[in-house]
């Protein structure tokens, strides 16, 4: 086992990673900006290394600091996280270049499936349903004109490099195309440095379901059952749910056989995720994209499966077998996972500010992931996202039961939160039904 780790992030995720890892009898390196010196996950590390200012460039980004810091502090390895450098392929290429153990997916498979292009591609190659969609960037205009043509109306205009929900527009018609791809293509030339733009169908009523997927030390590609994510606002998830309320057990077994096909296609290792879009009346699915990382919504999949994610990403990092058996996976209960951030409940804006309370729930089947507590300052400079409130039990029902109580017993005072949208979410007939789309928090708004 790796006897140092080096993580590469802030906020909750650096606490859920420095948590296994000091579990395990790993020496946990923290890595924060002069704006995140009081947050918890720089005290429970084992050590802590302050890298730079809070603007992410110069800190969380800074990838000579950050491997001076992994170098001062003779760590071993370094494990990413979610956003800012886990899915640059050239970082990964260079942590390893300096002698250290990637905690990832090797700088390939991250290249591959960062092109959305070329993902779907090479999905397609490998036996994965894809949507209808250009297999080459939309050089200009009017090549996106003549390939919505051909796909036919409504279309998404996706940024070919983006990811996580950002760089993406829907065309209903051509006048709308045209404000659309010149929107998405100067937004993806600012964030991504690659301005390419794909088109694909558009489905007004999906459901989004994902897959887990973990490449063993061994070469082998194994699913770790779905999530169901369809709780979004502007194309960012809100509440993840493991197992999906709209996946039968033969498109269960149709899903994970594809992703599995999808790691095996580009030699995956490690952590990482297959989103598909889901037509619920066809029960067709698709491949989006998938995600070269451990997700933030990596705790459903965790209680179903009775595994430490983190944990299995380090013993493949390390070259051992997992900790459970590859041929006998098992799920068992339900999950549902709220991403509680500091922004108004209603419309979905940041609210930085000081906590001035911070009272987690308890209870049974009650988790929380959280990365600050009373006391703390929510910046601007980051994610809003304070903690991930983690509810599981024995049925969807129970689970939603819990998930009431929990959230009437999370008390958050300083910044705005979103607490009071859960709580009508958690009364919503629809989501109760489990017959929910990615439109149902447009249609409570």
């Amino acid at each position: 086992m790796i006897e140092s780790l080096l993580v590469a992030n802030r906020g909750e995720i650096a606490r859920r990673v420095i948590r296994t890892a000091k579990r395990l009898g790993v020496r946990a390196i923290a890595v924060y900006s002069e704006a995140d010196a009081d947050l918890p996950f720089v005290t429970e590390a084992d050590e802590a290394v302050l890298i730079g200012p809070p603007n992410p460039a110069q800190s969380y980004r800074n990838v000579e600091a950050i491997l001076a810091a992994a170098k001062s502090t003779g760590a071993q390895a370094i494990h990413p996280g979610y956003g800012f450098l886990s899915e640059n392929a050239e970082f990964a290429r260079t942590v390893e270049a300096s002698g250290l153990i990637w905690v990832g997916p090797g700088a390939d498979a991250i290249s591959a499936m960062g092109d959305k292009i070329n993902a779907r591609n090479l999905m397609a190659a490998a036996g994965v349903p894809v949507a209808p969609g250009t297999t080459d960037p939309a050089a200009d205009l009017a090549a996106a004109v003549a390939a919505a043509a051909e796909i036919g109306y409504p279309v998404m205009v996706k940024a070919a490099a983006g990811g996580g929900g950002m760089g993406m527009g829907v065309a209903v018609d051509e006048a709308a195309l045209r404000t659309e791809y010149d929107k998405v293509r100067a937004f993806a030339e600012r964030m991504f440095g690659d301005g390419s733009v794909l088109i694909e169908r558009y489905f007004p009523r999906v459901r989004h379901v994902e897959v887990q997927i973990l490449g063993l030390a061994d070469g082998r590609v194994v699913a770790l059952g779905e999530r169901e994510c369809s709780v979004q606002r502007r194309n960012q998830k809100l509440v993840e749910e493991s197992p999906s309320p709209a996946v039968s057990p033969e498109l269960r077994s149709r899903l994970l056989a594809a992703a599995v096909r999808a790691g095996e296609a580009v030699g995956y290792r490690n952590a990482g995720t297959v989103e598909c879009l889901l037509d619920p009346t066809s029960g067709e699915f698709f491949f989006l994209e998938m995600n070269t990382r451990l997700q933030v919504e990596h705790p459903v999949t965790e209680y179903v499966y009775g595994i430490d994610l983190v944990e299995e990403q380090l013993r493949v990092a390390s070259g051992l077998a997992p900790t459970f058996d590859p041929d006998a996976l098992t799920p068992s209960g339900h999950a549902i996972e709220m991403r509680i951030n500091a922004e108004d409940p209603k419309r979905f804006l940041p609210g930085p500010g000081v906590i001035r309370t911070w009272v987690e729930p308890t209870g049974e089947g009650v988790r929380v992931d959280s990365g600050y507590t009373g006391g703390n300052t929510v910046t601007p400079f980051y994610d809003s996202l304070l903690a991930k409130l983690i509810v599981t039990g024995d049925s969807r029902d129970e689970v939603i039961a819990r998930a009431r109580d929990a959230v009437a017993g999370f008390q958050i005072v300083g910044p705005k939160n979103n607490l009071p949208f859960f709580a009508e979410l958690l009364e919503n007939d629809e989501f109760l039904s489990g017959a929910y789309d990615t439109a149902i928090v447009s249609r409570m708004r």
